[in-house]
């Protein structure tokens, strides 16, 4: 008989995933993202402003290891679950985690719970849904206009008012 597979819960903080593997169990391997895996460049805006504003996401550097531990753990899972904060930013990054990890969208899913108790953790499995977009395209939004600005603006402040502001 064919052993089932572990499904994988990731979360943001190792801190969060020892809790929430208490709760769930044997079936379930709870590991942390570390927060944002991908983002703009750093040297460059990493925006198209002459084009149709898209952005330019790379892998952030020092997360090399953990994104090829993800991607390992993933692929072998039966199902994942993204289980990072309840918020715009915490949906950008289950967007970001999926984009890094390759899988089949139909075997990941979306998770949130307001509280890490053994009853809203459970719950949440049991109203997984997709990622809502809306929620991903704010925080984009939100991102490409910050940098947009900062890389337009502070060049300008630094000139007239003070070095180093932004």
């Amino acid at each position: 008989m064919a052993k089932a597979k572990t499904d994988l819960v990731i979360v943001e903080s190792p801190a969060k995933a020892r809790t929430i593997e208490k709760y769930l169990g044997n079936h379930y391997q709870v590991v942390a993202s570390m927060g944002h895996l991908r983002d703009l460049p750093k040297s460059t805006m990493g925006v198209d402003i002459d084009g149709d504003f898209t952005p330019q996401y790379l892998p952030v550097k020092d997360r090399a290891d953990v994104i090829a531990d993800l991607k390992k753990r993933a692929k072998s899972a039966g199902t994942v679950y993204l289980a990072t904060d309840p918020d715009r930013e915490g949906e950008a990054i289950s967007w970001h985690l999926m984009q890094a990890l390759k899988e089949d969208p139909k075997k990941m899913h979306r998770i949130t719970f307001n509280e890490i108790t053994k009853t809203a953790v459970k719950s949440s499995i049991k109203q997984a849904r997709d990622l809502d977009m809306d929620l991903v395209d704010a925080q984009q939004a939100r991102r490409m206009l910050d940098r947009m600005v900062g890389y337009t603006i502070s060049p300008l402040l630094w000139v007239k008012v003070k070095r180093g502001l932004s």
